[in-house]
């Protein structure tokens, strides 16, 4: 990976997902992070096929549009890389190893823990500490990923003008977004002890996590997006075209749209949600979920989350990855509370500028 080094004032966080680019820059004075900037902009269908990118033009095309919407004040920027495209492990290795003694030998031994060439890897790694179970060990968290991978979201950003400071993996940007600045609801220790579905529901997929003491355990991808419903409450059946694209009256969406819309799509992703869980357990995953969090963005679409609570019969909150962030007066809060619910792991790449 590339290796972080010095931190800045700020940090913009890019999120290339399949349906658009999503950018927030967070500037960090006094350690207090305030938004300065942020962009969001649709990509075409095929730009970007189960996080790949295949049309690297559509996505610079997009990123420079997202750039010029956001204002940033700065230009260092982290990115990051599908999780499905990374090797995460965590090793045990003697606790006399340093920094250098533990890349020689990760090189050396490179063949048992990562399966390709290790000419065509990008990796990283960190000691997590002493192991208190083990004398004389400790833990090393390794992350490796193809190197053209790397190189081609670093490339994306330098193409539109962005100084690339990190590629991280957006899983560990989920994890950190939702550890800091609140964006996780608070729940008593009890709960604590049990883990957390986060489910992010994005415009053509959507993704579940298993979240236990603030980590990811388990991710499972679902081919189901809500373009549909946020199509149908965008411009509802029977609005004049003058209307269209304003932001609808919810008592005319009511019962029309549960019926039609709303109800089959989250009786479909409740099955979905179910299957996931259930390979969770099968693989005698622990520990048990006794609730959700939603995110993404459909998340926010009037009534989802009291229907989803009821098929999944556990209890379903909706949360906001920017609460609790102050914005520079610059900033357009209206499209900003638009974007929010989308903007969890371009935050949590953005974050990594406070250290």
């Amino acid at each position: 990976m590339l290796r972080f080094k010095a931190a800045d004032k700020g940090l913009i966080g890019v999120d290339i997902g399949s349906a658009a680019v999503k950018l927030i820059e967070l500037r960090f004075e006094g350690g207090e992070p305030r938004i300065s900037g942020h962009g969001a902009v649709p990509l075409p269908p095929g730009a970007v096929i189960e996080n790949h990118v295949h049309d690297t033009e559509a996505v610079a095309d997009a990123l420079s549009r997202a750039l010029a919407s956001a204002r940033p004040l700065g230009r260092r920027a982290c990115v990051a890389v599908p999780a499905e495209a990374s090797i995460v492990k965590t090793l045990n290795l003697p606790a006399s190893l340093d920094e250098d003694d533990i890349e020689s030998r990760l090189q050396l031994e490179s063949d048992k823990h990562i399966p390709f060439p290790f000419g065509e890897v990008a990796f990283d790694f960190q000691s997590l500490g002493p192991l208190a179970e083990e004398t004389g060990q400790q833990s090393v968290l390794l992350v490796a990923c193809r190197r053209h991978v790397v190189a081609q979201r670093a490339e994306l950003l330098s193409r539109v003008g962005l100084t690339p400071r990190a590629v991280d993996v957006d899983t560990f940007a989920v994890e950190r977004a939702m550890a800091a600045f609140g964006a996780c609801p608070a729940a008593s220790l009890a709960e604590e002890e049990d883990g957390m579905a986060l489910m992010d529901i994005g415009v053509d997929s959507s993704t579940l996590h298993i979240l236990h003491r603030g980590r990811i355990t388990y991710r499972h991808d679902i081919a189901l997006g809500g373009r549909a419903l946020i199509d149908e409450a965008r411009d509802p059946p029977g609005l004049d075209a003058s209307e269209a694209g304003h932001e609808p009256d919810r008592s005319d969406l009511s019962d029309d749209y549960r019926c039609r819309v709303l109800v089959p799509f989250i009786e479909s992703l409740a099955v979905q949600i179910g299957r996931a869980l259930q390979l969770y357990y099968t693989a005698g995953r622990r520990p048990e979920v006794r609730r959700m969090s939603l995110v993404g963005a459909a998340s926010v679409l009037p009534g989802l989350a009291g229907h989803l609570a009821e098929k999944v019969d556990m209890r379903v909150t909706v949360i906001n990855p920017l609460r609790g962030l102050k914005s520079h007066p610059r900033v357009d809060g209206r499209a900003l509370a638009e974007n929010a619910p989308d903007m969890l792991v371009a935050c949590g790449l953005a974050i990594r500028g406070r250290t």
